[in-house]
């Protein structure tokens, strides 16, 4: 994966990953307020030789301090140290759990000791440190001292009295607060790039590319209202679901620019991703562009078309295959253009051997014969074998992909399928598409009601349509459509 592909995920995910964050940095808050807080109070001795002599006894007396000083570090956490100043100061610590809060130090080089004690309370914590010095003081004092009497030749001054601290060390909010902060992002964008890896389902425009490089005729956007108002005709001229259709019958007339494909099949991988939506609008489409245009309603097991037309359906391709009726007459006009449907007539027992029967052939003749397009609404493609045995009848396939309804893998399946009984498949229609984001289709438009609004904010007055323009678009839709768009 390159930039482009982790920053669509993150756009993709960015609800997760900026909860975790917040979550993080909520988690981080209530860690510093319900943590006690702990005080750290410090204290500093000075290790000396007891003696004065040349100049090189005194370097062999530092020399011998700063030997002296690691060992007297490690005593300072023994009861030797620890029990005196517990006694001073009359606590109720043992001196493994005193020796928890002292901690002591020094530096490579010197005979400096550093002390410093951590307590809740800021009082109490330099009192120990002072009791814990005096203590190492007089402990070293009784060490070293020589067996055969006399002073200690080692000597321990505080240099640096313990205070009691005006600011808690513990909890670090700040800190407490920045590791929340990234602990919660470094997680959601684990989380983002499981989720992704995890998730199947084709989301995009990218995902499609990622499986096939079949091409990508148009992408129809979702639109809530699409439930209530399925057909083209109920929306509006220039909204994005309008033009979408109407991209999409340019792009299939320049992918059968040869004309050998009359008769288009449209199917998808599953039930549920739009194909009778699309394959409805698209017929509606291309008979406004002026085409004589007959739809038929090849699913034989769940016929919608003729409930989204408002047709009659129990006369129809069924009748037809039967013999019953001639094709013509069974015909149903539709809309003020030259549009036809071809309902699936009733349910028969035996879909799959109808469709790819002899007289499926004569039928869709005849109809090749009379309109200039014939569209065909076929079943899925995976549930059953409707739709690949009726495209080897037909001239080219066009599969509709329902995006974050279908999954990769059952895309690739269908488009196997397809391969395999050598159907010509014009392109993909990616549905369903998200109108903003990563996913969002590659396509701008600008509608009617924005260009008045614009016009006006900006005081510009719109050009006047002539008369001969209104007559080309009247009689010549199609050819008047490609002009403008090419001029």
């Amino acid at each position: 994966m390159d930039l482009h592909d982790y920053l669509r995920i993150l756009r993709r995910n960015w609800v997760l990953v900026v909860a975790t964050t917040m979550a993080g940095l909520l988690i981080g808050g209530a860690a510093s307020i319900l943590v006690q807080p702990t005080y750290k109070a410090h204290t500093q001795l000075f290790v000396a030789i007891q003696s004065s002599g040349s100049v090189q006894e005194m370097q062999q007396g530092n020399t011998f301090s700063q030997a002296r000083v690691q060992s007297y570090v490690k005593t300072i956490r023994t009861p030797v140290v620890l029990q005196p100043a517990i006694d001073a100061l009359g606590l109720s610590l043992t001196t493994d759990e005193l020796a928890k809060k002292v901690e002591a130090e020094t530096e490579l080089n010197t005979v400096l000791i550093s002390i410093s004690v951590t307590d809740t309370s800021p009082v109490q914590a330099a009192a120990i440190a002072e009791a814990v010095s005096n203590s190492l003081i007089k402990a070293v004092e009784t060490l070293e001292k020589p067996k055969t009497g006399g002073a200690s030749p080692i000597g321990l001054s505080i240099i640096t009295p313990a205070q009691a601290p005006t600011s808690p060390s513990a909890p670090n909010t700040r800190l407490n607060l920045i590791a929340g902060l990234l602990g919660g992002a470094i997680l959601g964008l684990g989380g983002a790039l499981l989720r992704t890896k995890l998730d199947d389902r084709v989301r995009g425009e990218a995902d499609f590319r990622d499986i096939t490089d079949v091409p990508l005729l148009g992408g129809i956007t979702f639109d809530q209202d699409a439930t209530k108002k399925p057909l083209l005709t109920q929306a509006r001229h220039q909204s994005p679901r309008a033009e979408s259709f109407r991209q999409l019958r340019t792009n299939l007339q320049f992918a059968n620019v040869s004309g050998s494909a009359k008769t288009v099949l449209v199917t998808s991988s599953l039930p549920g991703e739009g194909k009778t939506t699309t394959s409805t609008n698209l017929a509606i489409a291309l008979a406004q562009a002026g085409q004589s245009v007959c739809l038929v309603d090849g699913d034989l097991r769940r016929p919608m078309v003729g409930e989204y037309l408002g047709l009659d359906r129990n006369a129809g391709l069924t009748t037809a295959l039967l013999g019953q009726t001639d094709v013509g007459d069974l015909l149903q006009p539709w809309g003020d253009d030259n549009l036809y449907v071809l309902t699936s007539g009733q349910i028969p027992p035996n879909p799959s051997e109808l469709l790819g029967s002899t007289e499926m052939s004569h039928v869709l003749t005849r109809l090749e014969e009379t309109f200039d397009t014939v569209i065909i609404d076929a079943p899925p493609l995976l549930p059953v074998t409707d739709a690949a045995v009726l495209s080897q009848h037909v001239g080219g396939v066009l599969l509709v992909v329902g995006a974050q309804k279908v999954q990769r893998s059952d895309l690739a399946k269908s488009l196997n399928a397809l391969e395999m009984v050598g159907a010509n498949l014009l392109g993909v229609v990616l549905n369903r598409l998200p109108v903003k984001g990563p996913d969002a289709y590659a396509y701008s438009y600008y509608s009617h009601d924005e260009n008045v609004l614009s016009n006006a904010e900006n005081g510009v007055q719109r050009m006047p349509v002539s008369k001969e323009t209104r007559r080309g678009q009247k009689e010549h839709p199609a050819t008047y459509e490609l002009s403008q768009r090419s001029s």
